[in-house]
């Protein structure tokens, strides 16, 4: 955690809460576990609360784009709504930032929202759902029900085609490879000494690119991944896509 990141679509990561669970496919090689055993920090999988990290952002004049529990997730079903509650509070009154909450438990994120007559949320706090496969495309389903204006997609890590992506209330997609896994679920092969995209990754990535915009949808493909983060590259037919939604006029610049 801390005021900057390394993560290319964000500038600082915040975690309230730390600690989470295998849920699916895109779990298997989770980085924050990793991050977490090479820490020595204890076990992953126990949910801890940091209340006195609350207010971190509050203190945090310049404004900044921050990823929200990086290291865990908001609405995992161990963390109680009230709580998530007082995460959405301080995220109000830092109206300096832009948050951005992504969830693969969005089941739990329309429970939050429905405990509170589905309120609207600021422009400034966006919502978002990882999607690995097109199987887990329901989860975008389940973020339509909230009422939010920025809505996302984060496509990372990438483990097959996103058949029948439907970016309806959508308002950004990203993409991206697993780094640090196992050479089958890569994104990346090596040929020539580097570590390159292999085609059937380039060709999702580019229906990805395609749908983002037919449906003036902003794209970031965050990378390609491999052994390390940075060794696919970002490029995608030679050029960076780096996009942020319409409504980043809200943003740090």
């Amino acid at each position: 955690m801390g005021d900057h990141s390394a993560i290319e679509w964000t500038d600082a990561t915040w975690n309230p809460v730390t600690g989470c669970t295998k849920i699916s496919p895109g779990c298997k090689f989770c980085y924050a576990e990793r991050l977490t055993e090479r820490w020595g920090r204890g076990d992953f999988r126990k949910i801890t609360l940091h209340s006195d990290r609350l207010e971190l952002p509050i203190r945090w004049r310049a404004p900044r784009r921050i990823f929200v529990n990086s290291m865990s997730d908001l609405f995992h079903e161990k963390v109680p709504f009230d709580y998530v509650d007082q995460v959405f509070e301080v995220m109000a009154q830092a109206r300096q930032h832009v948050f951005q909450v992504l969830t693969k438990r969005p089941d739990r994120l329309v429970l939050w929202h429905e405990r509170h007559g589905r309120l609207a949320i600021p422009s400034h706090v966006w919502l978002g759902v990882s999607v690995e496969s097109s199987e887990y495309l329901w989860r975008t389903h389940r973020l339509r029900q909230v009422n939010v204006p920025i809505r996302f997609i984060s496509a990372e890590p990438l483990l097959g085609a996103l058949k029948g992506l439907e970016l309806t209330g959508i308002s950004w997609v990203i993409s991206g490879g697993e780094s640090g896994g196992t050479p089958q679920r890569s994104l990346v092969e090596r040929t020539g000494g580097a570590w390159r995209p292999k085609p059937d990754a380039i060709s999702w990535v580019r229906e990805i690119r395609d749908a983002c915009a037919k449906q003036s949808v902003a794209f970031f493909h965050k990378q390609w991944g491999g052994p390390t983060p940075k060794a696919g590259g970002r490029y995608l037919d030679r050029r960076l896509h780096s996009a942020y939604p319409a409504l980043a006029s809200t943003a740090p610049t």
